[in-house]
């Protein structure tokens, strides 16, 4: 596992645009191990407060040339607008048969709305682009909670564009190439419909049953009768509503037939009980703790 400053950037220059929890780690991370940070946030006193040790200039048309980098880390609606106001741009200071110019990534936590929107503009203009979801974060957010070491040991799962061998595997060294300094634990590939369908339930469904949970009346009353379990369950409840919800919305079918899933799983233990049917209770007990086991097997295999 290596950690900012591990991997020296050899002197490379990354922008960001959006400085919170992600933009701003992403900043830090960077300006760690020796890299020239260039930044765009639509608001003026963050990108002030970052400019004090982190940021050392603007990322604009004028500036996106001297970019080896470029992290979207902005909602996927703004990240696509800030995609098409400056593809031009981007197209400008590449050169794909040279590998020159800037790689864009993004940093959504969907990936087909902004990969179809991305690949489409990366094709036009020529500039290279790569979907891209690091795994890591908190229940915090904004610059202020942003950290050099955030991603480090974390995962990072990369979409690349629907190209041919050559050109996807150049992408993948050049997106593993820059992003080495960040200290991502491993990398893995698939495609933004796949990411999506995974990602409605290892993240999106465990933010709205964590987010319903509390809002049952007996939270009210937990204090001195809770410990890890309502810990573990709660975690996630406090979120960012307005990022969640262009989130999710982006997601809406995957994730809603995860919440079916999920409703008709609960249903049964419902039905269970209603019936006083404890042997029907064990076996549904049963099967999930069998299921958990299994897949802490093979996690460790």
């Amino acid at each position: 596992m290596s950690s900012p400053g591990q991997a020296r950037s050899s002197g490379i220059t990354v922008g960001v645009v959006g400085l919170g929890l992600i933009g701003g780690s992403f900043a830090r991370a960077y300006r760690a191990c020796g890299a020239t940070v260039l930044a765009f946030d639509t608001n003026p006193d963050i990108f002030a407060a970052a400019s004090i040790e982190t940021v050392s200039g603007p990322l604009d048309d004028a500036s996106i040339p001297s970019c080896d980098l470029i992290v979207l880390a902005a909602y996927p609606a703004a990240c696509v607008d800030w995609l098409r106001e400056h593809a031009a741009a981007l197209g400008a200071a590449s050169d794909m048969a040279t590998g020159s110019g800037p790689l864009v990534i993004d940093t959504a936590g969907v990936k087909s709305m902004v990969c179809s929107a991305a690949f489409e503009l990366a094709e036009k203009h020529g500039f290279a682009f790569v979907g891209a979801h690091p795994m890591a974060g908190t229940e915090n957010s904004g610059f202020a909670y942003s950290r050099a070491d955030l991603f480090c040991g974390a995962p990072m799962v990369l979409t690349p564009p629907p190209v041919d061998d050559f050109a996807r595997l150049s992408l993948l060294d050049r997106a593993h190439t820059l992003l080495a300094p960040v200290g991502f634990g491993t990398f893995s590939v698939t495609t933004p419909e796949t990411h999506d369908a995974v990602i409605a339930y290892t993240s999106q469904l465990a933010h709205v049953v964590s987010n319903a949970y509390v809002k049952s009346p007996s939270a009210q009353e937990h204090h001195g009768f809770s410990a890890g379990s309502y810990r573990d369950l709660t975690r996630v409840a406090h979120l960012n509503p307005s990022m969640w919800a262009e989130l999710m919305c982006a997601n809406a079918d995957y994730l809603s037939r995860e919440i079916t899933g999920l409703i008709d799983a609960l249903s049964a233990y419902r039905d269970a009980l209603d019936a006083g049917d404890r042997e029907r209770l064990r076996l549904l007990l049963a099967e999930g703790d069998r299921i958990k086991r299994a897949l802490d097997d093979s996690s460790d295999n």
